[in-house]
């Protein structure tokens, strides 16, 4: 998704979806970010007609590249290749932002060593297998999590920040309180006690730290 009225080449970037694939939702946020002047491009990392129905075909589908890193972050390297190579893509400036199994994505990619100058989680799984892989990271890092999700608790984010600072990260990890699981979906509905739910104070907060962060990756 882009503005063609714009003809210089701009930043990119590359939409990871969240765990029941591609669809509405990663392509409503390419639109949005196109209208902002970025050349965004939603990739697929299922593969065509592969749309998980239920949350047990879903985690089956994203179990696949939870339990094989280096296909997850091959997948990612292959959409991000296609969008390097967009006439109107500055390739020298990159982001890769994605959402829950998309903020995993982004961030192994990142740990993959790719060459972007930022990533950015949304309700992401922040677990990784090899932390020393954090020392790849070329990159700055913004992580938007949930102060209640239940999915990503505490150790977690705490590894994940102890991983960050001992690669030498350039990193900021913002914590939404009583945010849960999946906070920037409307289309999780809007009971926190299922673990997953919309809040649109976070929402909102987390999409402009994202702008904050652009404008500072992309200066």
């Amino acid at each position: 998704a882009y503005d063609d009225a714009i003809k210089a080449p701009r930043p990119g970037v590359l939409i990871v979806h969240e765990w029941k694939g591609l669809g509405s939702y990663a392509k409503a946020r390419a639109e949005q970010l196109a209208r902002l002047g970025y050349v965004a491009f939603a990739l697929d990392m299922y593969g065509k007609g592969i749309r998980p129905k239920t949350s047990e075909q879903a985690s089956a589908e994203a179990g696949k590249y939870y339990k094989d890193v280096p296909l997850m972050r091959a997948r990612a390297q292959t959409g991000l290749d296609i969008l390097k190579t967009q006439q109107l893509v500055d390739s020298s400036k990159i982001a890769v932002i994605g959402y829950c199994f998309g903020g995993k994505t982004a961030l192994e990619l990142a740990r993959s060593g790719a060459r972007v100058a930022g990533v950015v989680s949304f309700h992401g799984t922040l677990s990784t297998p090899n932390p020393d892989d954090a020392k790849n990271i070329r990159g700055k890092v913004l992580v938007c999590h949930g102060g209640a999700d239940p999915y990503v608790p505490a150790d977690q984010v705490k590894a994940f920040e102890d991983e960050m600072a001992t690669g030498n990260v350039d990193w900021q990890v913002n914590v939404y309180g009583g945010a849960v699981h999946s906070f920037t979906n409307p289309e999780s509905g809007n009971d926190p006690t299922t673990g997953a739910a919309y809040n649109a104070n976070a929402d909102k907060r987390s999409w402009q730290a994202m702008l904050s962060f652009f404008d500072e990756i992309f200066e």
